[in-house]
């Protein structure tokens, strides 16, 4: 195997970078993109550099990886959540007036909102009173009446 190792082609570095990238499309966060270019910068090096020893090879790819997935790693840690409510949908009822489905009783009742149905918490109130969301704990919406106008 040591013998493979120290006699590496061209080929066999774009068929490691060719398998990293595959590897990627399966959800890596895009650090296998770049360990894939690394390894293709390596195999274009040596197409150019025939006389590239193993060591250098190997030591350009470590280096190269390992700076790619820095950079990559610092550009994620910078870039803000797309969407800061996602995987939250509670949170988009804050605020919103709804009509009792089920009676609040000893703190617990229901709220259809839309087509969904959503625990409640909040102060006895009977079926069809008016409720506003006024926040939200895990999967329970904290409710109170609304004023009557």
């Amino acid at each position: 195997m040591s013998v493979y190792l120290q006699h590496l082609a061209v080929w066999d570095w774009l068929a490691l970078a060719v398998l990293l990238l595959i590897v990627e499309v399966f959800g890596t966060a895009g650090y296998f993109l770049w360990f894939g270019t690394a390894a293709a910068v390596v195999g274009i090096l040596l197409w150019l550099f025939p006389e590239l020893s193993w060591a250098w090879q190997f030591m350009i790819f470590a280096l190269l990886a390992l700076a790619t997935a820095l950079l990559w790693w610092r550009r994620l840690r910078k870039q803000p959540a797309a969407e800061p409510g996602l995987n939250q949908r509670g949170s988009e009822l804050l605020g919103g007036e709804y009509i009792l489905h089920e009676a609040i009783s000893a703190g617990r009742g229901k709220i259809k909102a839309g087509d969904s149905y959503w625990l409640v918490s909040g102060p006895n109130l009977p079926v069809g009173q008016r409720v506003k969301v006024i926040g939200q704990q895990g999967t329970v919406l904290q409710v109170e009446p609304c004023a009557v106008d």
